[in-house]
């Protein structure tokens, strides 16, 4: 049996994750107050506290709904000739996630939070590369899976941010040109 989803539910969360994404503009998460979040949402605290238990909680889902979103995104990879054009399409996709939620991804960084986008991509990434494992689409030959996915999502991770950070300084495609030249064409 499906269950109902609640539009005010989802109406109040999407308010709130925007009020919090506007104010990780202009402060340090640390530095925020439930209160804060509140007006800015033109929401009671009581409406706050019925769905969550504090900001950090807050912080958490909406992290969790950026993870999904990716996570979706990713779903649209259909490379699996070989783990080289797989994780091409792979960044390509996290690229065009990133720039689909730019604002998002600059309030986290502008707060410092860099290692949050290495979270989201890691997890995220990480999910998608073992379920294509599992199904015995892309292979590593004889480095160890763990090791190929750290090696790989560091590189990726790190990549993205500084896109994110340089703002024009490199387009898309410039950035998927350069890492076609760094990733290997042994991998197979």
């Amino acid at each position: 049996m499906d269950k109902k989803i609640d539009l005010r539910v989802l109406k109040t969360k999407k308010t709130l994750y925007h009020s919090l994404q506007k104010l990780i503009k202009d402060k340090a998460f640390e530095n925020i107050k439930v209160a804060d979040i509140c007006n800015d949402a033109l929401i009671n605290r009581s409406t706050f506290y019925a769905h969550y238990n504090d900001k950090y909680e807050l912080l958490l889902d909406f992290i969790n709904d950026l993870k999904n979103t990716m996570l979706k995104d990713l779903e649209q990879n259909e490379q699996m000739v070989n783990t080289k054009k797989y994780y091409m399409e792979m960044i390509s996709l996290i690229l065009d996630h990133i720039n689909s939620k730019r604002d998002i991804y600059n309030s986290i960084l502008i707060s410092n939070r860099s290692s949050i986008i290495v979270d989201i991509i890691g997890e995220v990434a990480i999910k998608d590369i073992n379920k294509r494992m599992e199904i015995g689409n892309i292979h590593q030959g004889n480095v160890p899976t763990d090791i190929m996915v750290i090696f790989y999502l560091g590189a990726v991770s790190s990549v993205c941010i500084e896109w994110l950070k340089g703002k024009d300084k490199y387009s898309k495609q410039d950035i998927l040109n350069y890492l076609d030249q760094l990733i290997p064409d042994l991998i197979n």
